[in-house]
């Protein structure tokens, strides 16, 4: 007799970002295989993979090339530190993001996932100044909104009070400058929103730039704050003011690098070269957890001296640049060569654009939608014409993306805003059942609630 899996995992299994009061209370499904862009249920039950599996997988699950990569590798080591001796894969891998990332990013240190990308960052960023003599700079600009991940001072760089405040005592303090989106500054234009985000941290750089360390960001993108997608120019604004004050610049691509917003890297989509980029999810395909800090020379030229200067970086992982995920991360990058990834990603980029605009822009439950390459956020709204949101105890996004499993497809939301994430390697017929499932289900849902109330 097969195991209760549910049962099972309802007895042992904390799970991330959940309530497991209600948690317990519910049936989950409980995925035992993976092929091509779908999950596949203990029960047989498909499902088309929305979300990525939390925006980690590229080229879909099960792919030949990497299998056979993490295989191979296996057959040789499945991991040595990098504490005192040199790995092959990592150094491969290297070499290829340095190859494609922006130029000058010629450094790369390995950790574990977008959050110790980022706390990477923060420390390598920290250190660099104290290294030069410049012991006043210990503050970081953020963004309001903000979100890098879930170690300490990752959080410190986040302002999401939902997932943050109650570690508020434990933080660092951050000098933070508004989000550049109209939705949030009623009456503004894009370019206006921009335009005041942009004085307020060039104020900052003229008032107090002996103070800070460097700017925070999420290039393009606000992932977790519900894909919020800066104007143009924004990027390219603030990489000005960073140059024009000696600030650096730290972009977090964990969620919107390989791929997700239609160019490799979000920085490229406006020419900026950051001094310090965090990765991580989607590097290693989706595989294995894999994280990876680059920076400059010039950066990195700051750690150097003698032993007993005490320079040297001191942070490590015991998993640092891991052989097996540096293999399927190879593979990935492969891939994306080979296959000509980001080409074949442009029709479909279009036609997740007009198959939205076309089912979900005229639903008089939605507010707005938010895309930017495969990265799209669906905000839901009680009343279209005034914004008016959603009580929070409905939990209207987390009921639209649980009902929309019954229609064979795996969602997840942040907020009231359903979020729609699919691999790079999604079909054509997938985009459009990906489409009409979350249409589907906003009815079911958005419907169920209007007219009950």
């Amino acid at each position: 007799m097969a195991p209760n899996w549910s049962e099972l995992d309802r007895k042992h299994i904390w799970h991330p970002f959940t309530q497991m009061e209600q948690w317990t209370s519910s049936d989950p499904v409980v995925i035992e295989r993976g092929e091509g862009n779908w999950l596949i249920d203990t029960e047989g039950r498909r499902y088309l993979d929305g979300v990525s599996s939390l925006w980690v997988n590229v080229h879909g699950h099960r792919r030949t090339e990497i299998d056979n990569a993490v295989s191979e590798q296996m057959g040789k080591i499945a991991h040595s530190t990098l504490l005192g001796l040199a790995g092959l894969p990592s150094i491969e891998l290297a070499e290829k993001l340095v190859r494609i990332t922006p130029k000058g990013l010629n450094r790369v240190f390995y950790s574990d996932s977008g959050s110790t990308a980022v706390e990477v960052a923060l420390k390598i960023a920290f250190q660099y100044w104290r290294n030069l003599g410049y012991e006043r700079k210990n503050l970081f600009v953020t963004l309001e909104e903000a979100y890098h991940g879930d170690t300490i001072g990752s959080v410190s760089a986040g302002n999401i009070d939902l997932f943050h405040s109650v570690f508020h005592p434990l933080l660092f303090r951050t000098l933070t400058i508004p989000t550049p989106f109209p939705y949030r500054n009623p009456g503004l234009t894009p370019q206006e929103s921009c335009d005041k985000s942009l004085d307020r941290l060039r104020a900052l750089a003229e008032n107090r730039s002996d103070e800070i360390v460097a700017v925070v960001l999420e290039p393009l993108v606000q992932g977790a704050a519900g894909m919020i997608v800066h104007p143009k120019g924004f990027l390219r604004g603030v990489e000005k003011i960073c140059r024009d004050h000696g600030l650096l610049l730290i972009c977090d691509e964990v969620a919107t690098g390989f791929g997700r917003t239609g160019k490799m890297f979000a920085c490229e989509h406006e020419g900026v070269r950051p001094d310090i980029m965090a990765l991580a999810k989607g590097l290693s395909g989706g595989y294995l957890p894999l994280a990876a800090t680059l920076a400059t020379d010039r950066i990195y030229e700051g750690f150097l001296g003698e032993y007993t200067e005490y320079r040297q970086f001191f942070h490590g992982h015991s998993y640092t640049g891991n052989a097996l995920a540096c293999a399927a991360a190879c593979a990935s990058l492969d891939i994306f060569e080979n296959d000509a990834v980001l080409q074949a990603l442009e029709p479909k980029i279009a036609l997740l654009a007009d198959r939205l605009e076309q089912k979900v822009g005229s639903l008089p439950y939605v507010g707005e939608i938010r895309q930017c390459g495969f990265m799209v956020g669906i905000e839901l709204v009680e009343d279209r014409t005034s914004r008016k949101p959603y009580s929070p105890e409905l939990t209207i996004g987390a009921r639209v993306c649980q009902n929309v499993q019954k229609y064979g497809v795996i969602l997840r939301p942040l907020g009231d805003v359903v979020v729609l994430m699919p691999p790079l390697s999604i079909l054509p017929q997938e985009i459009e059942k990906l489409v009409s499932a979350t249409v589907q289900s906003i009815q079911d849902v958005c419907g169920k609630y209007s007219a009950t109330h």
